[in-house]
């Protein structure tokens, strides 16, 4: 019995101390992204998800995109939750409704996910292999993936530079898939 009561005193102890230490962000569930090939004449098509974590070293992105080429790609938080078409100069674009890049500190400066000068919408270029595997990738400087809800994930057509030059945004060039990060609905209990 007092084996039992040793036993309970510790777990709870462990338990209250766990609680003080960890972060809040870490306490989250992971959010999932159902992610679209955008297409303006046909509408857009689910073709896998993004699962986004956190783990003490920032926001961890795995994606399993069904049919996305060999390659890299540029990845980012947008701005606005919505992946519909917009016009621009007269014609409709695909995803252009996400907005831009997320950029909560109005730097106006796309210079990678690892600079503090930049936007926080920079995320790590998504590498795919042969088969059509997605590398994970980890953007260190989201402390919190909670304040993600309300915006939207970009993969675009080409790589990403980190830079505005020689060609603006990285030269991603077209949004290619696209998924709303939905805020989360109550739970019924």
């Amino acid at each position: 019995m007092k084996k039992c009561v040793l036993i309970g005193a510790l777990l709870a102890g462990l338990a209250a101390q766990a609680e003080t230490v960890m972060p809040t962000a870490m306490l989250r569930e992971d959010i999932i992204v159902p992610m679209a090939l955008l297409d303006v004449e046909n509408g857009n098509k689910i073709v896998g998800e993004v699962r986004i974590s956190y783990n003490n070293y920032g926001a961890l992105f795995q994606a399993e995109i069904e049919g996305l080429p060999q390659g890299i790609y540029g990845f980012h938080v947008h701005e606005n939750p919505s992946c519909d078409p917009a016009e621009k100069d007269g014609k409709m674009v695909a995803g252009l409704a996400a907005g831009g890049h997320w950029d909560p500190q109005n730097t106006g400066a796309h210079l990678g996910p690892w600079n503090n000068g930049g936007h926080l919408g920079d995320l790590p270029a998504l590498a795919v292999d042969a088969e059509g595997k997605v590398q994970p990738v980890l953007a260190p400087r989201i402390e919190d993936i909670a304040d993600l809800y309300g915006r939207s994930l970009m993969i675009h057509a080409g790589g990403d530079n980190y830079s505005d030059h020689p060609a603006p945004l990285g030269g991603g060039g077209a949004r290619k898939y696209c998924g709303v990060i939905a805020e989360p609905t109550a739970k019924s209990e």
